[in-house]
């Protein structure tokens, strides 16, 4: 089992950006506990962040292409505006979860709004970063399934 883990605008600055939003865990440590706990899975995952909707739009365009099997996403603002990225999901029809660290819906209104979660299974939000060891188990299980 394959998975891309892709990550939007301004993860790459975690443990910097607003501590008391999203802790104080650096974006470097996440990814490597991300790829100790898919060993311990025996799985494979792929890390991608960007900061350029089209790159990420370019990823989960070639996670289909190499044959990967799901998408664990934080979209990070690109949630709120990006319906390039939920159209990129909807055309490759990977099973995908939406991720979020803090609680969209308990910030700004305009956080309230996702566009990418109508392309998406599950979302896990609020859960600070064992959120994405809930999707990656989520997918796993889903995937095993079928």
């Amino acid at each position: 089992m394959k998975l891309l883990i892709l990550n939007g605008p301004n993860l790459n600055l975690l443990g910097i950006r607003e501590p008391a939003i999203y802790g104080h865990e650096t974006f470097a440590d996440l990814c490597e506990r991300i790829k100790a706990y898919a060993k311990e899975k025996g799985i494979e995952v792929r890390l991608v962040q960007s900061n350029h909707e089209g790159d990420l739009v370019d990823a989960i365009q070639q996670a289909y292409f190499d044959g990967l099997d799901g998408i664990v996403m934080n979209p990070g603002a690109y949630t709120h505006t990006s319906i390039a990225l939920l159209d990129a999901l909807k055309g490759v029809g990977l099973p995908a979860v939406e991720v979020h660290i803090s609680d969209p819906d308990t910030r700004e209104d305009f956080r309230k709004i996702s566009f990418v979660r109508a392309a998406c299974v599950a979302t896990i939000k609020g859960h600070g970063t064992q959120g994405y060891f809930e999707a990656i188990d989520l997918l796993i299980d889903r995937l095993s399934e079928a």
